[in-house]
């Protein structure tokens, strides 16, 4: 523990989420005192005992109930705290399945900015998403921090849209709030081990694939960056003087679901023997995405392999996500070893 950590407090929000649990053990073992929100105090529980194997996490942290629709409960959270690590980001998957993410994505992002410009908090740092940084084109040069998303472009998904407006969001309320200081950080294909038992949408990705629940794989394939190496760079982000006002892409190895598969199955016997071999030809992905809003979000990345470069957080804050297959292959022995496939 550092001096200076142990007597600073952060907020993140939305306690209950893969990244956020992540983020949370981070700051405990870095000394800080944290506090974080969940929707209902209920799921305190839940959390705690996912964190229990971490240093602090009984006496340093405090759960606020707050909800990114509501006003309640923000002002109370961010009263007296440094800084701001806002990871709180609803996905089309558990609660949010065939509801809405870009209202409460935008609204709970100006809620969280406007307690924390009351509140004097040093730093926000904002959890933003590659999506929000997609060329219009696919191109062997690797995708940095100055590309933004053209909303204007056709079969763009919710999530996609909800990411890229946040985080204009959020800039926005930045540029007419000039004592605040934000940075955002837009991770690629988050992966990594499981803390808990509520598995998050990247997650299920490779849990669909041990369960046996995907007969053919599509011609997808996704840049990775492991959970926890990107709660390390939320860290550096909130404390560096040069991240204020920066946005930082988290990027690593690509891999399409091919390898992810290939992988999964030469590395884990058979424990992943459920995993398929077979690659889902083009235009059956575009046919079934008619009903499935899953696949309907994959099919704007089908044959596209589009790289994202992190020279700008090496060189500022001298980070680097490990190799995707390590990340990958603890995701899947996570899941083992929890009974979750």
């Amino acid at each position: 523990m550092t001096e200076q950590a142990g007597k600073e407090t952060v907020l993140v929000t939305g306690g209950t989420g893969f990244l956020a649990g992540w983020t949370i053990a981070a700051l405990l073992d870095a000394g800080y005192c944290v506090r974080t929100t969940v929707r209902s105090l209920k799921r305190e529980g839940e959390v705690r005992a996912a964190l229990s194997g971490v240093t602090g996490s009984g006496e340093r942290l405090a759960f606020f109930e707050a909800d990114l629709l509501k006003d309640a409960g923000w002002d109370a959270a961010v009263a007296g705290v440094d800084y701001v690590l806002h990871v709180a980001s609803p996905m089309q998957v558990g609660e949010f399945r065939d509801q809405d993410v870009i209202r409460p994505a935008r609204e709970g992002t100006l809620r969280v900015l406007g307690a924390a410009a009351k509140a004097g908090v040093r730093r926000t740092v904002i959890t933003s998403s590659t999506r929000a940084a997609q060329p219009r084109k696919p191109s062997a040069v690797p995708v940095d921090e100055t590309v933004w998303t053209d909303l204007s472009e056709r079969g763009l998904g919710d999530y996609t849209r909800a990411k890229t407006l946040t985080e204009q969001d959020a800039w926005r309320f930045a540029a007419e709030n000039p004592a605040m200081s934000v940075a955002t950080v837009l991770p690629v294909f988050i992966q990594g081990p499981v803390m808990g038992t509520d598995v998050s949408g990247s997650i299920e990705v490779v849990s669909r694939l041990l369960k046996g629940q995907v007969s053919a794989v599509p011609r997808v394939g996704f840049a990775i960056v492991d959970v926890r190496d990107l709660a390390t760079l939320h860290l550096r982000a909130m404390t560096a003087p040069e991240a204020a006002g920066q946005r930082f892409i988290a990027g690593g190895d690509f891999f399409w679901f091919a390898d992810i598969a290939k992988l999964l199955r030469e590395r884990l016997g058979d424990a992943a023997k459920r995993v398929p071999t077979k690659v889902a030809p083009d235009f059956l992905v575009r046919f079934a995405s008619l009903w499935q809003k899953e696949l309907r979000e994959l099919t704007p990345g089908l044959g596209r392999r589009q790289p994202y470069s992190s020279a700008k957080a090496e060189r500022l804050l001298g980070w680097k996500s490990r190799p995707a297959e390590a990340s990958l292959l603890d995701a899947a022995r996570s899941l083992i070893e929890a009974g979750l496939v």
